[in-house]
Formats: C-alpha cells, sequence, structure tokens
C-alpha cells in the first residue's frame, strides 16, 4: 500500500444562496485528485459540488461584448453552458475584441463554439441601433 499525499482544503459551495464552508479531504495521485471526505456540507449538493469542482471544475461565463453603431456601448452575454475553469481567461481574451454591429437581439448567436468546447455565447439584451 502506497501512501499518496492528502490535503485539506477549504472549500465555498456555490451551488445555493446559502454559500456553505466546506472541509475537503483530497488525496493527490500526480496529477489526478480524488475527493475522500466532504465535511460541513449543509445538504448533499454540496457534497456533489466539491466531488466536480475538485475533479472537472466549471464555470458560467457572463461579460460584456462590444456594438458598434448602437444604442449602447455594450451587450451582455454569457455562455450557453459551463465552460472548463481553466479556459476563462483564454475565453475572456477572445470576448475582450469581439464587436458586433447593432441591431443585436437577445439570444443571439455571438460565437458559436467558444475555444472548441461546443459551448456557444450568446447575447442577453437587445441593443437597438444608432
Amino acid at each position: 500500500m502506497t501512501d499518496l499525499p492528502v490535503t485539506e482544503e477549504q472549500m465555498t459551495c456555490i451551488i445555493c444562496p446559502m454559500g456553505c464552508s466546506m472541509e475537503v479531504r483530497i488525496e493527490h495521485d500526480g496529477l489526478e485528485k480524488r475527493v475522500l471526505s466532504v465535511r460541513d456540507n449543509g445538504c448533499p449538493r454540496g457534497e456533489q459540488y466539491a466531488f466536480k469542482e475538485v475533479r472537472h471544475p466549471t464555470r458560467t461565463l457572463t461579460t460584456t461584448v462590444a456594438v458598434k453603431n448602437g444604442e449602447a456601448p455594450l451587450v451582455p452575454v454569457k455562455t450557453s453552458a459551463e465552460i472548463p475553469k481553466q479556459f476563462l481567461f483564454s475565453a475572456m481574451e477572445i470576448l475582450r475584441r469581439i464587436v458586433v454591429d447593432a441591431p443585436v437581439s437577445c439570444g443571439q448567436i455571438i460565437i458559436k463554439d467558444l475555444l472548441g468546447t461546443s459551448v456557444a455565447v450568446t447575447a442577453c439584451a437587445d441593443v437597438e441601433k444608432k
């Protein structure tokens, strides 16, 4: 039997507004991580979140994109699904460079496939043309 390194990490669950502060014991085997236990989660969703967050953390990205010739200079956008957390900064860099022409409709696809994830970026509001 090998003794793999084990760490205890504090994690805040973001599934609901309660924001439970949990203690998660994690076993490290090279690049692989395995959750051994979760304590202080207020409900079963906290434990599920901890397992997912350790193995494959993802987030929904919300930001804004520039609008050309629009009544507003920016339109709010979001990903249609969660993307790997490690892609957030690259995704923001791409979206920072995007300029869409007005008019923009809520639900309009701004990017069809963000960073090869098959996740779209869609507009969350209407922006009329000037």
